[in-house]
């Protein structure tokens, strides 16, 4: 097995750690610190599961089976292409990559412009730079480890810890108590937090990136490509969850400072411009446009990579050229009205995306189980469809109120149950069949 060298790995780790951290991540953990308190400890312990370990398992499955759609196949054929499409669209040019070019100019540039500055043409500036950088970016996939993990992610890693060192030792420290959310389960409410970060589903897209750029690097059999992909795995959450941690620790040391803010981006603003004044604007600035450029040219890039697969008459960049374009357009004209529908399309299928994941860490032992994947996925999607539809206003009376009887429905996990009787229900008839098959056969005389 070929092996790669230190420097190799640090740098895709690096590189996964960039595509998973977007504007989402930056805001997220000082939120929950700052509306935690004194419960932040007990609130980031499992936050860290559900945004760290389980995206980090994903790219990890997703490597194994060489990509998503080979991972939904043991569902359906029909259902791998039609989820995996999905997926892409909806955590892609439907959410994440327009988000990606609204949100540092939303939160750290528009705020700072002089009064009477047009706005929608400066956004137009913002965005059409933003999206020639990233579709630059991404038309060379085989280079995003020299570029993202060499100079991208390390800058973006000194200018956080520059924020935190600057804290530590300029900030005023004041912890509140909870807040009544974070107050009753803070364990719980962390937990759910992490889960609505939807990393997971961006995990889905990334193993294949992952698995490609390992293999780039000369490592091309299947046993060092796994090695090299969970090592990086572990790096790269090891990372996530040290930066989660600091900037959890900002928002709780400052929760009894500042009011409670709307959102995380104004607690991170709070935090920087008492340690900087106005000119903290730059750092932010600089903070969130590289967090949010490089999951951007991650998610180009792994959507490109699969719709090239699925026809001959684009090539790779032209779908760099579609995706990035398409992007540009949503995020100055239409984002509202895509994100009223992708939301409610991610809501339905992330819990599958859960599922399939824990199915195919499990995969060894399920192989002789033809019943799992199918029963198991359409048990969850059928739950998770009906929790999206009433989230948007579509009822269906006694179905509703027979799903509201399910624990943890009202938190948007009752698929969870309905997960485990479905597995446990498809083992027990499988080992009966086993049974039923063995006494079928004819015994010889």
């Amino acid at each position: 097995m070929m092996k790669l060298k230190k420097r190799q790995v640090l740098l895709v780790s690096f590189m996964l750690f960039s595509l998973f951290f977007g504007a989402g991540n930056l805001i997220f953990p000082p939120f929950l610190g700052q509306n935690a308190g004194e419960h932040t400890p007990l609130a980031i312990l499992t936050f860290l599961i559900t945004a760290v370990a389980l995206p980090v398992l994903g790219v990890i499955v997703v490597a194994r089976f060489d990509g998503l759609e080979r991972l939904s196949r043991k569902v359906n054929p029909k259902f791998a292409i039609v989820f995996t499409i999905l997926i892409y669209l909806s955590i892609g040019p439907g959410l994440g990559i327009p988000r990606a070019a609204s949100l540092p100019f939303e939160m750290a540039v528009a705020p700072y412009l002089p009064e009477g500055t047009n706005l929608t043409l400066s956004m137009l500036a913002f965005s059409f730079v933003f999206f020639l950088l990233a579709g630059w970016l991404a038309m060379t996939p085989n280079k995003l480890v020299e570029r993202i993990g060499k100079v991208l992610t390390p800058s973006l890693l000194c200018l956080l810890l520059f924020l935190f060192f600057s804290f530590l030792f300029k900030g005023t420290v004041d912890v509140a108590p909870a807040q009544e959310s974070y107050n009753a389960n803070p364990m719980v409410k962390g937990f759910l937090e992490g889960y609505l970060t939807m990393d997971t589903i961006a995990a889905l897209n990334f193993g294949l990136v992952i698995a490609t750029t390992i293999r780039g690097l000369g490592v091309k059999e299947k046993k060092g490509v796994m090695h090299y992909t969970v090592t990086t795995g572990i790096f790269a959450g090891t990372i996530l969850a040290a930066v989660y941690l600091m900037l959890a620790y900002m928002g709780m040391s400052s929760s009894g400072v500042f009011d409670i803010q709307e959102n995380g981006a104004w607690t991170l603003r709070c935090i920087v411009h008492e340690l900087f004044g106005d000119t903290g604007a730059i750092l932010l600035a600089a903070i969130f446009t590289l967090a949010c450029l490089t999951t951007c040219v991650g998610l180009i890039t792994s959507i490109s990579q699969y719709f090239s697969t699925l026809t001959s008459k684009f090539s790779y960049r032209k779908w760099v050229c579609v995706i990035a374009g398409f992007s540009f357009i949503v995020c100055n004209q239409g984002l509202n009205m895509i994100l009223s529908i992708s939301v409610p399309v991610l809501d339905a299928i992330y819990p599958i995306s859960i599922m399939l994941i824990v199915l195919g860490l499990c995969d060894t032992w399920l192989k002789r189980n033809p019943y799992i994947y199918p029963c198991t996925i359409g048990a969850v999607g059928v739950i998770s469809v009906i929790y999206a539809l009433e989230k948007v206003g579509v009822k269906f009376g006694f179905v509703n109120k027979l799903c509201h009887s399910l624990p943890l429905y009202s938190l948007g996990l009752g698929w969870v149950v309905v997960a485990v009787a479905v597995m446990a229900f498809c083992c027990v008839v499988c080992v009966f069949k086993k049974v039923d098959d063995t006494q079928a056969i004819p015994t010889a005389e």
